[in-house]
This record gives structure tokens, C-alpha cells and sequence, in this order.
């Protein structure tokens, strides 16, 4: 009998390979980082060979390490960075340029254009989403409008669109098969999520061939199997989930009302809001968690959050402020307070709730007192700050009350934070034994396919809580506090523009 399931996790900084057994308990961690490239101010980019090369080494590793044969492997569940953008060659599988990374701004112009004709209002309508440079259908659009002969291929039907979920499955099948699922679908902005199907108008508007785009897919499903090279004997594929909706799987937030929030490269949280779509009134996005198998598709709430620990990346790799990220812990609590400095991370302008693409980064309230202490601690308390941003929204449109924030990602293990988190939003964050939960999520999802795990029941009971952090601040203080973000954050907004 298979005794593990195979997380392959494609983030925007490394690509991981975990792997996990019945109890859901991690046997088997490997990691490689990816180049990050940078062609031009506001411009991010990575090497989708590169990708491809790291994926698929960790994944051998881990076996290895582990000693674990490609048989003792009952599945491989993939999750990924979302919205980037890969478009290839269908002969060749060669891709026509870098990958566009989420993160990317180049087409906040053609944005701005898409709003001034009224069109966001029609993406809006059917996507759920916010007309931004931040998602795949813009960037498509992009590549087929400047890549020299690129408009020709596609509309000869010779090249394939897909998120880094697709390109995988794509190179792990031998180009069998060209697939997305339903939460990786809705974040291309050219996805209805209402009707389930790819929008004619959209693709219309963008003037981007049908003929391009993967097949849509539930996220829990056996879809196939990898050919027999990668791993000396074929595995099966039963599970892909965009990182924050396989996240929020993880943590198995399966009732209404429930959220979480990943600290990662950004913070993403999303909010469980059943088998509807909410239609947001504060810049949030309505978005799909997942579908397993035929059961209906189930809707979330999101709020993002554009930099979250890279702000910790920036401190140690540009400003050279700290040696590690652990440092920031001891240096923020060697201070009593901030000192009245804020820091807003808008290096690629801000998302949720403000959608500014010309915002820029920001640090506010200096004084002769000011060093390097109040400048760490005040980048991590933007963290909190920005969930703070987005929860708030996120409460308005669904008059659900948050009771408790599940929370994972890298930056969880650093309890300032998730202390400050809880002050500053005034309810309890509840830290899990598991905080890999988006490569546990896409195990899960794999596993319920192949009968791995039997049910969602079965894998809620396996959720653990190893710390819950309780606010502590005054309602005064978390108010007053809040009060100098939002004037910092004032004060970046359309910088670019000025």
C-alpha cells in the first residue's frame, strides 16, 4: 500500500517538495531557490526552466533523502504562486520569454485603459476580481502584444497559456495534459466564476485566443499520471491548488466564516463564505477556494497583500539592516514601542483594500532618535498593519465575525508578530503544529481523490493548535496605533504620479 502523499510547492522565491503521511506529519522536506530577475523598475520576471529544473530536482531529492521509492507514493499534489504568467510553444514545449510574475506592474497602464473604457466593471462583474496588473490576463494580453511574432503563433493555435501549475503538468505528462483547476483559473482574470467557464468578452477585449488557455479541472480529481522518466515509474496527479486556496485547505477552514492568513513573500488572507460568491463593496476579491471532485465550488473572500515578509528580505538582502530573518524578533522587542515610526512596504504599490499601482514605499516619523531598531520593528508591525487593512474589509462584506485568524507561512515562528497581530486586530491567531499548510492543503486534495484520506471530516480532526496568541493591547492603544498607519499610508499613495 502507498504510504505518502508528494507536495510539490512552487513558490515565488523557491521551489519545495514535501513529503506527508496518513497523519498528515511532514517525513520529508527539500528546497531550492530560484533566480529573481528584474529587467526594469516595477518589472519581475523568473526563468521558467529554471522553475522547471528546481521542481523537479527537489522532487527527486526528497525520495531519495527519504529513501522512498516513486511506489510507495500514492500521489503528487501541486500547489503554486499564483497569477504568473508562463505562455509556451505547443511542438516544442520551449516557453516564448521569462514568466511574468505576479508581482509584476508593467501592465498597470493597460489597467488604467481597461477602467477609463468602464471595463473593470465587466471584469468585476464575472471575475470576482479587481482590474490590476497583479493577475495573469493583462500580462497574456502583454507577451502577445511584444513578443515578435507571438500574436501570429497564437492565433495559428500553436501556443499554450497556464498558470505555473499548467507548465508543471504540462512538462510532468509529456505534454499530455494542458490543465488548470478552478481556484488557479480564477485568478487569470479571464475566468467567470459564476457560470465556471472562460469569458468570451474578456478574451475578446483582451484580443487573446480561446485556443490558448488549459482545461479547467476540479482541484481534488485524478487527472492523470506523470510519464514513467521523471521518477522511474509513473505517479499519479490528483491535486493542484493555487498556494493561498491550498493554504486555507490546509488549515482546514471548510465552514463559512472561517479564515486564515499565509505570511509569506505577500499575506493573503481569505475568508470561507460557502457555496456562493460575495460581491465585495471594499475592494476585496471574491475568488474559488476549490472544488473537490463534483461537489459544488466553494467561495471565498480574499484580501492581498503585496509584501508581507519581503519587507524582512529588503531589511537583510538591500538594507542590510539584519544578517537573518530571526534577528528581527530580539531587535522588536528590545524596544517598548515603535517610536512613532511607520514603514510602508509599497515596493510594487499596494493591494487590498487600496488597489494602487503608483503607491511606493514609505517609512514616516523619523526623529534624531530613529535607527535601525525602530525601522525593523516598524517593518514588521506593516505586516500586521496590512492585515489589519484587509480584515476589516473583509468583515464589512460578509458581516461574518471573525472569531479566531488560523495563521502559517514563514513568518509565523516569529512570535512578536503574530503578538502584534493579535493586538492590533484585537482577536485571537491561532498558530498550527503544521504550519507548511499549503503543500499539506494540495496533499489533502490529492489524497481525497485517491482515497488516500477518506473525507474532509477525517482531515479536520488531524488540524492541531500548537499556540494561540491572545491580544493583550488596549482598544486605545490598537486604535491609536492604527490611526498612524493609515496617515503613513496616505502619505505613499500615487507617489509615482506626483
Amino acid at each position: 500500500m502507498s504510504r505518502y502523499i508528494l507536495a510539490l510547492d512552487q513558490g515565488t522565491t523557491s521551489c519545495r517538495a514535501i513529503l506527508f503521511n496518513r497523519q498528515g506529519h511532514i517525513v520529508g522536506v527539500a528546497q531550492q531557490e530560484f533566480p529573481q530577475i528584474y529587467p526594469k523598475p516595477g518589472w519581475v520576471e523568473h526563468d521558467p526552466e529554471a522553475i522547471w529544473s528546481a521542481q523537479i530536482a527537489v522532487a527527486r531529492s526528497v525520495l531519495a533523502a527519504n529513501q522512498v521509492s516513486a511506489g510507495d507514493i500514492d500521489s503528487i499534489g501541486i500547489t503554486n504562486q499564483r497569477e504568473t504568467t508562463m505562455v509556451w510553444d505547443r511542438d516544442t514545449g520551449k516557453p516564448l520569454m521569462n514568466a511574468i510574475v505576479w508581482q509584476d506592474r508593467r501592465t498597470a497602464g493597460l489597467c488604467d485603459t481597461l477602467k477609463r473604457e468602464g471595463f473593470d466593471r465587466v471584469i468585476r462583474e464575472k471575475t470576482g476580481l479587481v482590474t490590476d496588473a497583479y493577475f495573469s490576463g493583462t500580462k497574456v494580453a502583454w507577451i502577445l502584444d511584444n513578443v515578435p511574432g507571438a500574436r501570429a503563433l497564437a492565433e495559428a493555435g500553436k501556443l499554450a497559456f497556464g498558470t505555473v501549475d499548467s507548465f508543471l503538468i504540462w512538462r510532468l505528462t509529456g505534454g499530455r495534459l494542458h490543465i488548470t483547476d478552478v481556484s488557479n483559473a480564477s485568478r487569470t482574470l479571464l475566468y467567470d466564476i459564476h457560470e465556471g467557464a472562460w469569458s468570451e468578452p474578456i478574451l475578446q477585449r483582451l484580443n487573446i485566443p480561446a485556443s490558448m488557455l488549459p482545461q479547467v479541472v476540479p482541484s481534488s480529481s485524478v487527472y492523470g499520471e506523470t510519464v514513467a522518466e521523471w521518477f522511474g515509474v509513473p505517479i499519479r496527479l490528483a491535486g493542484i491548488a493555487g498556494d493561498q486556496q491550498a493554504a486555507t485547505f490546509g488549515q482546514a477552514c471548510y465552514q463559512p466564516g472561517m479564515a486564515k492568513n499565509t505570511y509569506g513573500t505577500g499575506c493573503f488572507m481569505l475568508m470561507n463564505t460557502g457555496s456562493a460568491a460575495r460581491e465585495s463593496a471594499h475592494q476585496m476579491l471574491s475568488t474559488i477556494g476549490w472544488r473537490v471532485g463534483d461537489e459544488p465550488v466553494q467561495y471565498m473572500l480574499e484580501g492581498s497583500v503585496f509584501i508581507g515578509g519581503a519587507v524582512v528580505q529588503w531589511l537583510r538582502d538591500e538594507m542590510k539592516m539584519i544578517g537573518s530573518a530571526a534577528e528581527t524578533e530580539e531587535i522588536a522587542l528590545s524596544l517598548k514601542d515603535n517610536g512613532g515610526v511607520y514603514v510602508v512596504p509599497a515596493f510594487v504599490g499596494l493591494a487590498a483594500p487600496y488597489w494602487d499601482s503608483y503607491a511606493r514605499g514609505t517609512i514616516v516619523g523619523l526623529t534624531r532618535g530613529s535607527g535601525r531598531a525602530q525601522i525593523v520593528r516598524a517593518s514588521l508591525e506593516a505586516i500586521a498593519y496590512q492585515t489589519r487593512d484587509v480584515l476589516q474589509s473583509m468583515q464589512a462584506d460578509s458581516g461574518l465575525e471573525l472569531q479566531a485568524l488560523r495563521v502559517d507561512g514563514g513568518a509565523v515562528q516569529n512570535n512578536f508578530l503574530m503578538q502584534f497581530q493579535a493586538d492590533i486586530l484585537g482577536v485571537p491567531v491561532e498558530r498550527p503544529a503544521v504550519t507548511e499548510t499549503t503543500a499539506l492543503g494540495a496533499a489533502y486534495l490529492a489524497g481525497l481523490a485517491t482515497g488516500f484520506w477518506s473525507s474532509q471530516a477525517e482531515i479536520e480532526a488531524q488540524w492541531v493548535l500548537e499556540k494561540r496568541f491572545e491580544p493583550q493591547m488596549s482598544r486605545d492603544e490598537r486604535d491609536s496605533l492604527y490611526a498612524g498607519w493609515q496617515r503613513a499610508v496616505a502619505r505613499s499613495r500615487e507617489w509615482e504620479q506626483a
